[in-house]
């Protein structure tokens, strides 16, 4: 397997100099762990204390991470990316929301969206958060299995009536669905409703998409469960493959409540047990697709060994490469020269609305070892290969 993702004049194609230059300090100031914590403290004052600070955020880590702060303002960056084959999801990234206006907004701004996207080649997916469309503290009495009040069960009808009109309409328009993972102990009641989105809207091919984190060591166990009842109940199923966002909060939380943390005791269990995934979707692709979702070069190349093993299509419609905007841009745009289906995700929202979502990614990005290292490496050969 030809070793691609080392040619960075194609990874960085679409960065002008300037736009290197900011990547290259981003990524320094995100290597230095204090300097992560005190610019977040810093952000968090400001914007509660509303100082004047969304230019400044908008000009470095919001333009960098960021498609822009609407729709239509995203679509320069997703035209862009597109021309080299790299095609965009939008993510409307305002996190977790606790009353019913939010929610419904969300629900409106992801009807929107599958609208929008129906329109554009270039988009081939939607994507929402189930916390976007009901309170965590719910979802997680629903996984416990505890007794709802009316009110709540009342509540909970609701977020049921949000998923079904969300997974409708792209059944309607004909547009994959990617639904994102969180926190283990709200996973159940949303994992339950995802099934029952898939049984109703997959019975031709994968509409809806569930997320399954693989740090956590008993998601295979979900997928064969998953697998099994489409087979016996005729149903396809849609996955996107992620190592997963929360794991100092998993173990913190496990730690605290005295319970086996549900987070691989290893990185490698982790990485073994992502392939272990890819292997067992590739094997069974008649019933399920996948979107792998990974920053890791050695997972992407694992994957792509085995579409050449299994002598199908680089560009095989039930197949799809997927990174952040912003990150290992040498995978995403090496893959998509080569052929490959990639897709970008691509966060939007108001600046101040969409700041947990980069404070997320900086925080994440300095517990990743070797994720930050590695993007500023390919950073300076790009800057030594331009003579910048």
């Amino acid at each position: 397997m030809d070793r691609i993702f080392e040619d960075t004049s194609k990874a960085f194609a679409l960065k002008s100099d300037s736009e290197l230059e900011r990547a290259y300090f981003l990524f320094k100031m995100i290597a230095n762990e204090p300097l992560v914590r005190i610019g977040t403290a810093m952000t968090n004052f400001a914007l509660k204390a509303h100082l004047p600070v969304d230019k400044l955020i908008r000009a470095t880590v919001f333009d960098h991470f960021c498609g822009g702060i609407s729709e239509a303002d995203c679509m320069p960056v997703v035209d862009r990316m597109f021309e080299k084959g790299v095609s965009a999801v939008l993510d409307y990234s305002v996190e977790g929301q606790d009353d019913e206006d939010p929610l419904d907004f969300a629900l409106g701004k992801t009807l929107e969206i599958l609208d929008f996207v129906k329109q554009k080649e270039a988009i081939p997916f939607a994507v929402f958060k189930p916390t976007g469309y009901g309170r965590l503290a719910l979802f997680e009495k629903v996984t416990q299995g505890d007794t709802l009040s009316d009110k709540e069960l009342a509540e909970w009808g609701r977020v049921v009536h949000r998923f079904d009109k969300t997974c409708k309409k792209a059944f309607d328009l004909d547009v994959s669905l990617l639904i994102d993972a969180e926190e283990s102990w709200m996973q159940g009641a949303a994992d339950q409703l995802i099934g029952e989105m898939m049984r109703k809207y997959n019975k031709e091919k994968a509409v809806v998409f569930n997320t399954i984190q693989l740090y956590r060591w008993d998601r295979m166990e979900y997928l064969e469960e998953l697998y099994a009842s489409a087979q016996k109940e005729g149903f396809k199923i849609g996955i996107k493959t992620v190592r997963g966002a929360y794991m100092e909060k998993e173990n913190l939380r496990a730690e605290e409540k005295g319970y086996k943390s549900p987070i691989c005791a290893t990185k490698k269990a982790t990485d073994e047990n992502f392939d272990a995934c890819t292997q067992y979707i590739l094997d069974r692709l008649e019933c399920i697709s996948l979107f792998a979702g990974t920053h890791n070069e050695e997972s992407s190349y694992f994957l792509m060994q085995l579409l050449k093993d299994k002598g199908l299509a680089k560009n095989d419609e039930r197949i799809w490469f997927g990174q952040l905007y912003g990150m290992s841009d040498h995978i995403s745009f090496n893959l998509a020269d080569q052929g490959y289906n990639v897709a970008k995700y691509l966060p939007f929202g108001p600046v101040r609305d969409v700041m947990p979502y980069l404070i997320r990614r900086a925080e994440e990005n300095t517990s990743v070892a070797g994720q930050t290292s590695r993007e500023l490496t390919l950073l300076k050969k790009e800057r030594k290969r331009r003579k910048i």
